[in-house]
């Protein structure tokens, strides 16, 4: 009884620390997006792993970082009149993105070393954890990769750039929580009948996130601000308007504004349907709860989505709606862990 109750607490320990991990992530996507919304982003021109750490203090250092951002096409193109206190409106949010990144390896890290050494986490488990914090440290390098492609020429960051560093926050949140989710909920019945489903419309969910990345990168949310038509169109002229066709899909603001329109539509009228499906259906309560919270946030999103259009992008509703898609995620990836494990 005393090496059960023993492994229920490694197990329980283990899971909230990578919680902890989750909620950190979480925290960072929505400051993530908050700078990006704010014109933050590009405020700071290098990339300093370790000294980075220490923001400017004096008014020396505050100019002579100025005056690296002046040089950048950001100031020169966009923000030539801007002052040095404006300056350090920008750079503050891109300083705490970063240092919160920092904090977020920390945070992992050592409790990861920790758990190991005190045989918590099993010699077999190791490959795992370990590729979460290489997976984390590539998350640093893709965010300045990204950065670096507002640094030259046009003062605005690769849309593909953008996506894969957003898209690899939501893996790597996504990664966690599943084993987290795997540690409080060890026991593994019979799958459910409606698994497959599930982790179909979790994919759909997925692909419509990658598609808003792509919104966010190019700012295409805001041209044709009405809701459901965009402007006096249903299928608006110029979708096709560059060349190959297949890069409209990337490139062009109105193509892929269209298709996020689309494949919002899609995943909301799916998830609908599917929660009608599994109400008819002899579900455990875990189940039964998931589903319920599923279709709540979908509505959710789905209207803080239309709200963001039609009123211009605000920031505030366009943070909500990012932090709303990732937990969105969250409880289809709870959803289809219950349904897996048969709970």
């Amino acid at each position: 009884m005393q090496t059960i109750d023993s492994n229920i607490i490694e197990r329980m320990a283990v899971a909230k620390w990578l919680l902890l991990c989750c909620f950190m992530v979480f925290s960072m996507v929505i400051l993530g997006g908050v700078t990006r919304l704010t014109g933050s982003g590009l405020s700071m021109v290098d990339w300093r792993p370790i000294m980075g750490i220490i923001p400017p203090i004096s008014l020396d250092e505050w100019q002579a970082t100025f005056e690296m951002y002046k040089k950048s096409p950001e100031f020169i193109v966009k923000n030539y009149s801007m002052n040095l206190q404006d300056f350090k409106g920008i750079f503050w949010l891109e300083y705490l993105h970063r240092v919160l990144g920092r904090i977020i390896g920390i945070v992992y890290f050592f409790p990861m070393l920790y758990f190991m050494l005190k045989g918590y986490l099993k010699k077999n488990e190791y490959p795992k954890y370990l590729l979460m914090l290489i997976l984390g440290g590539m998350q640093g390098l893709l965010g300045w990769y990204m950065v670096k492609s507002g640094l030259v020429n046009n003062p605005a960051v690769s849309q593909y750039r953008l996506t894969a560093h957003l898209s690899s926050a939501f893996l790597i949140y996504g990664f966690m929580f599943w084993v987290a989710l795997s540690l409080v909920y060890p026991l593994k019945n019979k799958p459910n009948k409606s698994m497959k489903i599930t982790l179909g419309l979790t994919l759909l969910i997925i692909v419509t996130i990658i598609s808003g990345g792509f919104v966010a990168g190019l700012k295409a949310g805001k041209i044709y601000n009405t809701y459901p038509m965009m402007g006096n169109y249903w299928l608006p002229p110029g979708l096709f308007s560059l060349q190959p066709i297949w890069i409209n899909f990337f490139e062009n603001l109105i193509t892929v504004q269209l298709v996020h329109r689309v494949l919002t539509a899609i995943t909301f009228i799916a998830i609908i349907l599917y929660w009608l499906k599994m109400r008819e259906l002899n579900l455990t309560k875990r189940i039964r709860k998931a589903n319920n919270t599923l279709v709540s946030i979908t509505m959710l999103q789905f209207i803080l989505g239309i709200s963001t259009l039609i009123l211009y992008v605000p920031i505030s509703l366009a943070a909500a709606h990012q932090a709303t898609a990732l937990i969105l995620l969250t409880v289809a990836l709870y959803l289809c862990h219950a349904q897996i494990r048969g709970q």
